[in-house]
């Protein structure tokens, strides 16, 4: 399976263009890194990839086909900032199981508590509401997680082990993994390539 993103342009009400006619193509396994200075619309493009926001042109497509969402989104994307993407109105529980309950096994290798679950966010720190944003696009039913900073709130040790268990995760079922950091030295150590958006535009 492969997700593309075909002559991607988006720019915010009059302003210049953060995006112009962007071409990424990432194939189901690849690991692939995206890398910019601040402002060059990284995230931007996460939310498009991920369709939480519509570009001004251009396609996003998926296995071949202009993607539709249909119930489950196959495209994952985990937020730098984990309380923006849980309702606080819900338990851990039923933010869990937006897309599946993971095992148990799962749950405790990520660092999470079997008693969290009946937790409301505002009960939990970042870090660990964290942990919950990355578990819950472990799913079967994902293809391709979008990971914008997703381990910058968190501590060096735990780091390394979240990212071990994605990494070892999208192996195992084949998903491919965009990963957007300023940390140039994780990207090189994890991804199979990196694209620079200041050079992957055409008409910046």
């Amino acid at each position: 399976m492969r997700l593309s993103a075909k002559d991607i342009s988006f720019k915010y009400s009059d302003e210049k263009y953060i995006l112009k006619n962007i071409n990424i193509q990432v194939e189901s396994g690849e690991v692939v890194g995206i890398t910019a200075p601040s402002g060059f619309g990284k995230t931007t493009l996460a939310k498009i990839l991920a369709g939480y926001q519509k570009p001004e042109c251009g396609q996003i497509i998926l296995e071949g086909m202009d993607f539709i969402q249909r119930g489950y989104h196959p495209v994952q994307l985990i937020f730098q900032h984990p309380e923006k993407s849980i309702n606080p109105k819900w338990k851990m529980r039923k933010v869990l199981s937006e897309s599946e309950l993971p095992s148990e096994k799962l749950m405790l290798s990520m660092g999470i508590q079997i008693a969290w679950l009946d937790r409301w966010p505002s009960e939990l720190s970042g870090g660990e509401l964290q942990r919950f944003c990355v578990l819950r696009a472990l799913s079967e039913k994902t293809k391709f997680i979008i990971a914008d900073e997703m381990t910058t709130m968190l501590d060096t040790i735990t780091q390394t082990q979240i990212w071990k268990i994605v990494l070892d995760y999208a192996k195992l079922h084949r998903i491919g993994v965009v990963v957007i950091s300023h940390d140039q030295a994780l990207m090189e150590r994890i991804c199979d390539r990196i694209v620079d958006l200041t050079v992957a535009s055409c008409c910046r």
